[in-house]
């Protein structure tokens, strides 16, 4: 008996977290429009759509999909877009780590690909306000934890005592991503955390910003800084030529990696 192969609940998954980067970007799209470009049946984005808008990762409304508000998105984003992009990036970016160093990263999702890969290097110290960094750290690494007012929809740490530990240590190199670039500037949703990410600059010989290339090309509430800011751009090719352009002429130095395209067609 021969039939259409049913796609694996892994298919499945990964073709949601497309649609829902795909909505991200635009801010609203039209079902029809979906149901095309993904090429599946009307009932199966239906049922795809009823699935994230339980989720609360996007609003479904008649005819349409929309996204939600900056900080809400902040908290949809961590829904692993761009998977293979980001361990591209995280290729890159272990090799500026070193054996004994003190490290930091923040707790961007980004930036998980590289936590993983921290764990293989021998003699570091990480420092990170991210719950779940540490957790992917393991045993085999020493970790400070930055703790203070602990956000679950972030499950991370930020507030006074995250700055305090700051001031007092210092890491050989850190690794940030931001929710938002647009022209080189830099912002986050919340106010917190946009303080602590200036902070870190201060408490690192080397900062490196790591950046997938949805980031770019959007804002949101609280501005802080400029890629001017960072010794290094670690991106995608896929990002625009004037945001690449933005960082090489603030003097920041630009790695990149091959896009990868994770929208194939998928069949249910």
């Amino acid at each position: 008996m021969s039939g259409k192969v049913r796609p694996s609940d892994a298919a499945v998954e990964q073709r949601r977290r497309e649609i829902l980067d795909h909505v991200i970007e635009r801010g609203e799209v039209r079902i029809d429009d979906l149901t095309a470009r993904f090429r599946v049946s009307l009932m199966t984005m239906h049922r795809d759509l009823d699935e994230l808008a339980e989720r609360r990762l996007l609003r479904k409304l008649r005819g349409k999909v929309e996204a939600y508000s900056a900080i809400t998105m902040e908290t949809a984003s961590r829904f692993s877009l761009h998977p293979a992009e980001r361990e591209a990036l995280a290729d890159v970016a272990i090799g500026q780590v070193e054996p004994g160093q003190t490290v930091f990263v923040d707790d961007s999702t980004t930036l998980f690909p590289l936590v993983e890969r921290l764990a293989g290097v021998e003699g570091l110290t990480v420092i990170t306000n991210s719950l779940q960094a540490a957790r992917l750290l393991g045993r085999g690494v020493e970790v400070v934890v930055a703790g203070g007012r602990y956000h679950p929809e972030y499950d991370s740490c930020s507030g006074p005592d995250v700055l305090a530990l700051l001031e007092r240590t210092r890491a050989d190199v850190a690794f940030v991503s931001v929710s938002a670039v647009a022209v080189g500037r830099l912002f986050h949703p919340v106010r917190d955390y946009a303080e602590l990410k200036k902070a870190v600059l201060r408490a690192a010989n080397r900062n490196v910003l790591v950046l997938d290339h949805a980031k770019f090309g959007r804002t949101a509430t609280y501005a802080h800084g400029t890629v001017a800011d960072y010794d290094l751009l670690i991106t995608s090719e896929a990002t625009p030529t004037e945001e690449i352009e933005a960082a090489l002429n603030a003097g920041t130095a630009v790695e990149t990696v091959e896009h990868v395209e994770e929208g194939q067609p998928y069949d249910s």
